[in-house]
């Protein structure tokens, strides 16, 4: 999935002749702490909550040249795992985008990340997760897809963890299938570690109520 794919134009930006006391406005409208400001089509920068909430003259424009920007840069045709990394480091709510032109094209919001979230990890299909555990040394997706398949199941998504420092890793799968005992016993006998596994939907289930949860938890 790519950023362009998660643009929203429910969330207008700001013009540099607006006031600081109108960007407060729109993020308590919108459920923000920031907002990207233009000039034309030009990204001024991103204005944050925390920087507005003191300010001294709230009816003074945005241009007054006393309000601080960010410009965190994210490209309409780049990765979604670019997106989540940069606004992860910077604790964004909102996030600017720009077309090939280097122009505004829209904004993308953490609360339409979140929605997106269950579409990138196939939490609607229907299925079973298998989490294995391995050496780092020993991971090959190749073989992982081999055992899977020749189940006659599919991979629907793939996600691999590891902690610092250690030599182990994680691998999280996605099948299209819920009744797993067959692929289970053909990892134990390929002799991998099988961490956990999830039957009949439990797994949808719980990721369903933890995304909800959140999603409940932004609009608050």
């Amino acid at each position: 999935m790519l950023v362009g794919d998660l643009i929203t134009d429910e969330i207008p930006p700001l013009k540099v002749t607006d006031t600081v006391e109108m960007a407060l406005d729109w993020m308590e409208q919108f459920k923000v702490s920031h907002l990207a400001v233009v000039n034309n089509r030009e990204l001024v920068g991103l204005i944050a909550e925390t920087d507005l909430m003191d300010y001294e003259h709230p009816e003074e424009q945005i241009n007054a040249g006393k309000v601080h920007l960010l410009k965190p840069i994210i490209h309409h045709s780049q990765h979604t795992y670019d997106l989540v990394k940069l606004m992860s480091s910077l604790n964004l709510t909102l996030i600017p985008v720009l077309d090939e032109n280097e122009l505004y094209k829209g904004c993308i919001t953490l609360k339409g990340i979140i929605k997106n979230l269950s579409a990138m990890i196939a939490v609607q299909n229907p299925g079973g997760v298998i989490v294995l555990e391995l050496n780092q040394s020993d991971y090959s997706v190749v073989q992982i897809a081999n055992i899977v398949e020749g189940n006659d199941a599919k991979i629907l998504s793939l996600h691999v963890s590891s902690t610092p420092d250690s030599t182990k890793m994680e691998v999280t799968l996605k099948v299209n299938r819920e009744d797993l005992s067959s692929i289970l016993q053909t990892f134990n006998r390929y002799n991998y570690t099988v961490k956990a596994s999830f039957h009949h939907g439990d797994y949808d289930k719980d990721m369903k109520d933890k995304l909800n949860e959140f999603l409940h938890f932004l609009n608050i």
